[in-house]
């Protein structure tokens, strides 16, 4: 088919003022406003969301672009399909070269390869490029590289068809982009953000472990697990929020600068605990906290070079991560695997990484993927909330969720965004204004007239719903980063509510989170009395009391749904195979060849 009237005017328009348009007076926001959105409007799409969806389900995501030195700091528009993202556009002024000037590709490469998806365009309209963003990006990269498309807006009403064909809402719909982007798929150089963050902060682990291990000779196994674990964590988690404008940017990139990174390092931690009250930070003695104040990490010795290494590729443009748009998902993913080792000392300074015996025996870490875990929260928090109420006093605040084997969170955090998004759409279907009123609103309005939870409220509903537990201690520290992350994910929300309260940002999941074998309770030692009662054996076996864990909800008859995948691969010693027999009637099973299946028959 022929170009439509609309792009053919847009294109003479251009043509006609091209010198105009190239002067640098005339800017981004121009170009936008006058060619961009009415070109992806011909395209189906609807850029000013006439039709009135909710902002979760708008088709184009409009974002203020914010610089920070060269640096963008979000994506121009984010284009999606029932909330789902498909494609980033990149917008720049006429007067820049898109063929060849290297930032812009690459600030929009980082940004789609983050964020997990295959194309991505940058355009002024004058040009127009296509690049494949499944190719990790580097710094020394031309413009040219993982580029698939380059036309020049005279090309438009040639190339109509081509260009409807992929990147029209319709042919979205149909299934048109995913196969185009398949088939243009570039193998050389293809790295999937997933399986580089994870080698990345494997190469983190290694450093940390063995400088901190030489430093700090009278740690144990545990502690020096627990001790590379939280380092990584809070730098994860501090520069996370600085791409997503809740901390100041390029904090930690300022301790590259100078000697006693670590004691500096320290000081930012624990502004971060007065500001977040997060287990995450925590460094004092306070009343009501379940856990004691971490006295561990304070005292460590970690040398300049080993944390200099760390910080300084988690920035642009040395930093092929952009932060703000990394799924909550892909995380979990990464720490799944990461979790499959663990630190072993060889000598008091000297330290290993190597494989759990269970990831071994289980043949690698297998992470349940997201649409498996949608579907199950679907059928099971969806099927609970049938007739409920929202809000603290409503009937879905009394509901208990557990995952018993939460792993890295991946489950508990499909429960917690599936109640976020069904409490916004109850209260907005309820008269929104009415819950944005009073002394504890549980909404608030978005300059862009979108409905969202207000801080206070999604705090409310995890520690209302949300519960779990793992026999790893380093899993329930990422489960708790996973959700702590997720209650900040609306990073707009945080940033406007800050100056309204005086108590600290997050919840403390103590409470929520909990370490310990969901099989195997305290009274382990009475069934094994024979067994020699020894340190090793207490933390081998790591026994969890569910009636002094979670006491209000035992008394009130228990938790309300399960959802979970268990531990496969999961050993028992012969004390533990003892005890579950004589508690609990079990039997093992085998479901297929040499692979033991554990069945509790209560």
């Amino acid at each position: 088919m022929s170009a439509p009237d609309k792009i053919l005017e847009l294109v003479e328009r251009f043509e006609a003022n091209l010198d105009t348009y190239k002067r640098g007076a005339y800017n981004e926001t121009q170009v936008r406003r006058e060619f961009i959105d009415p070109f992806f409007k011909t395209l189906g799409w609807d850029i000013e969301n006439e039709q009135g969806h909710a902002e979760a389900y708008k088709d184009v995501v409009h974002e203020d672009a914010i610089k920070i030195g060269r640096a963008t700091k979000a994506p121009d528009y984010c284009f999606r399909v029932g909330g789902t993202r498909k494609f980033f556009l990149e917008a720049k002024k006429p007067s820049v070269k898109i063929k060849d000037d290297i930032d812009p590709a690459y600030q929009l490469r980082r940004y789609a390869w983050s964020a997990k998806l295959p194309l991505s365009i940058l355009t002024d309209f004058e040009e127009f490029a296509v690049y494949d963003c499944r190719v990790k990006p580097m710094k020394t990269d031309k413009a040219s590289t993982a580029r698939i498309t380059y036309l020049t807006f005279d090309e438009y009403a040639d190339k109509w068809d081509e260009i409807a064909a992929i990147f029209a809402k319709g042919s979205i719909l149909r299934g048109s982009f995913d196969k185009y982007a398949e088939s243009k798929k570039v193998k050389r150089g293809t790295a999937e953000v997933d399986s580089d963050f994870l080698q990345e902060i494997e190469r983190w682990r290694e450093l940390l472990a063995r400088n901190i291990a030489l430093r700090n000779p009278k740690l144990s196994t545990g502690e020096l697990n627990l001790s590379v674990q939280y380092t990584i964590d809070r730098i994860i988690f501090l520069r996370i929020c600085e791409d997503r404008a809740i901390e100041p940017y390029g904090r930690l990139m300022t301790l590259l600068n100078g000697h006693n990174v670590y004691r500096r390092l320290l000081e930012i931690f624990y502004q971060a605990d007065d500001r977040y009250n997060s287990g995450l930070f925590h460094f004092r003695k306070e009343k009501g906290r379940a856990e004691g104040p971490d006295t561990l990490t304070t005292g460590l010795t970690i040398d300049d070079k080993a944390l200099k290494d760390v910080l300084k590729n988690l920035y642009y443009p040395d930093s092929p991560y952009e932060f703000s748009v990394l799924p909550a998902d892909i995380l979990g993913q990464v720490y799944e695997q990461f979790l499959g080792k663990v630190i072993r000392l060889t000598s008091p300074t000297k330290a290993i990484i190597e494989e759990k015996p269970e990831v071994r025996k289980a043949g690698g870490v297998y992470y349940t993927p997201t649409f498996v875990v949608d579907y199950i929260v679907k059928n099971t928090v969806g099927k609970l909330l049938d007739g409920k109420k929202p809000g603290p006093r409503g009937t879905a605040s009394k509901l208990r969720i557990l995952d018993p084997a939460c792993g890295s969170g991946s489950f508990l955090i499909g429960v917690y965004q599936y109640l976020l998004d069904w409490h916004r759409d109850q209260y907005v279907n309820d008269d929104p204004k009415k819950w944005a009123k009073g002394r504890s609103p549980k909404l608030y309005q978005t300059p862009k007239k979108g409905w969202r939870l207000t801080i206070d409220e999604r705090k409310r509903i995890l520690l209302d719903n949300v519960y779990g537990v793992d026999i790893d201690p380093q899993a329930v520290e990422v489960t708790k980063l996973s959700l702590l992350l997720k209650v900040l994910e609306d990073e707009q929300t945080i940033v406007s509510q800050l100056p309204m309260y005086h108590q600290r940002v997050l919840p403390d999941l103590s409470n929520n989170i909990k370490c310990g074998n969901s099989l195997i309770s305290t009274d382990f030692f009475n069934f094994s009395g024979e067994v020699e009662y020894n340190d090793e054996l207490i933390y081998r076996v790591n026994a969890f009391n569910w009636k002094a864990q979670f006491p209000q909800i035992v008394d009130n008859g228990g938790f309300n749904c399960i959802v979970g995948n268990p531990p496969w691969g999961a050993s028992f010693i012969e004390e533990e195979l003892k005890y579950l027999r004589a508690k609990h009637k079990a039997i093992i099973v085998s479901v297929r060849p040499k692979t033991p299946v554990f069945h509790v028959h209560v």
